[in-house]
C-alpha cells in the first residue's frame, strides 16, 4: 500500500460525501466536485474519515491508491476553503487589469492579450500588476495560472515576465567583453 494512501482524509461537518461504485461526489459550502474512480481501487468512509485501499497487489493500483487519496483530499479542502493562486507582473509597462470573466493583460505585445476565465475560475486584480486566481478545484486554478504564465514567462537577464508569487527568478550575468 501506498504511503500516502495510508493516512485517511479527515472529513469535517460541513461536507457531504456520496460514494458510488465509480465516482466519488463532495458537497462543501463553496460548491460540489465529483471525481472517477479508478477500477482498482475502493473507497471506505470510517466515521468521520475516508480510506483509499488497492484491490490488487499491482504497481498500478499501489500509485493510485496515494492518488486518489490526494484528490479527495484537495477536493475536501477546495470546497471548505477553496484555492487561490498569485501571479505578479515584472516589467515597464506590463498591467493586468479584471474585467468580469476576462482578464486584460498589456505584456510588451503590439496587442493586449485578454484571457477568459473557465467556470469555476474568478479573478481579481488588486493593483496593476498583481493578479489573484481562485476557485475550488486546484487542477484549474494551477492550469490557469499556468497559461496566463506562458504568454510571458519571466526572462533569465532582467527577470521581466508573469511569474508565481513565490517564485524565486535567478537572474544571469550578462555577456562582458
Amino acid at each position: 500500500m501506498s504511503r500516502v494512501a495510508k493516512n485517511p482524509v479527515v472529513v469535517p461537518r460541513d461536507v457531504e460525501i456520496v460514494i458510488a461504485a465509480s465516482e466519488v461526489s463532495v458537497k462543501g459550502p463553496l460548491g460540489t466536485i465529483k471525481q472517477t474512480l479508478s477500477s482498482n481501487i475502493s473507497v471506505v468512509r470510517e466515521g468521520d474519515a475516508l480510506l483509499c485501499k488497492a484491490l490488487n497487489n499491482t504497481k498500478e493500483a499501489d500509485a493510485m491508491s496515494g492518488t486518489t487519496r490526494a484528490l479527495l483530499a484537495n477536493m475536501i479542502q477546495g470546497v471548505t476553503k477553496g484555492f487561490e493562486r498569485k501571479l505578479v507582473l515584472v516589467g515597464v509597462g506590463y498591467r493586468a487589469q479584471a474585467a468580469g470573466d476576462a482578464l486584460n493583460l498589456t505584456l510588451g505585445f503590439s496587442h493586449p492579450v485578454v484571457h477568459m476565465m473557465p467556470a469555476g475560475v474568478t479573478v481579481q486584480t488588486p493593483t496593476q500588476t498583481e493578479v489573484v486566481l481562485k476557485g475550488m478545484n486546484k487542477q484549474s486554478v494551477g492550469q490557469v495560472a499556468a497559461e496566463i504564465r506562458a504568454y510571458r514567462a519571466p526572462e533569465p537577464y532582467k527577470g521581466k515576465g508573469v511569474r508565481y508569487s513565490d517564485e524565486v527568478v535567478i537572474l544571469k550575468e550578462t555577456k562582458k567583453k
